[in-house]
């Protein structure tokens, strides 16, 4: 995630920061509460239509690491991916012509240590993405703590975008933006949940 996107990276930012500064569990990580948890993407089209697509499923933590900085893992499975309101584009998403989901199955990000902090201040996270079994250094914007209790109390969101021709995904170029803008709005599960 090369470029910043003011407002998507903020947001995105916000829901890292919550999940970082949540209770940890006994086990010393907080898994993403599917309930308040929404990973998904933007794309554009040549004509300014907004595509709006979605993991449905996925895997997410926050571990709580001995010297007291964090680590996100989020893990998205793309022969679940929808673009909301567009079936032809949903399989074209999952296709070998985007994330090619018979032949890679999960698309991963795993942020380097942060501290805690970074949930309520706000700031860059940085990491590795994979797409395609490409792997390249990213960071997510995340937004500013609009509560007392980020990732619990309200959404961290953070927001970060690629170009996809950087993984391989450059089928479509002329009808459909190299630009990717990955969202992320997430809380985790609370130390008393089980």
């Amino acid at each position: 995630m090369t470029q910043a996107v003011p407002g998507i990276m903020r947001l995105a930012a916000l829901g890292l920061g919550a999940l970082l500064a949540a209770p940890a569990l006994a086990d010393g990580r907080n898994d993403f509460d599917p309930s308040h948890t929404r990973l998904g993407f933007e794309l554009r089209t040549r004509w300014g239509q907004v595509l709006d697509g979605v993991f449905q499923r996925y895997e997410g933590s926050v571990e709580h690491l001995p010297d007291g900085r964090q680590q996100v893992r989020l893990r998205m499975y793309t022969r679940e991916v929808e673009i909301a309101g567009h079936p032809r584009y949903s399989e074209w998403a999952r296709s070998e012509k985007f994330f090619d989901a018979d032949r890679y199955p999960v698309v991963t990000f795993t942020s380097r240590p942060y501290d805690p902090m970074l949930l309520y201040d706000g700031g860059k996270l940085e990491g590795d993405l994979s797409i395609k079994g490409i792997n390249r250094p990213r960071s997510l914007d995340v937004a500013p703590a609009t509560c007392s209790h980020p990732a619990v109390g309200c959404d961290v969101v953070a927001t970060g975008a690629v170009r996809r021709s950087d993984y391989d995904m450059d089928d479509w170029m002329l009808a459909v933006s190299d630009r990717v803008v990955f969202v992320l709005r997430a809380r985790i599960r609370s130390a008393k949940t089980p």
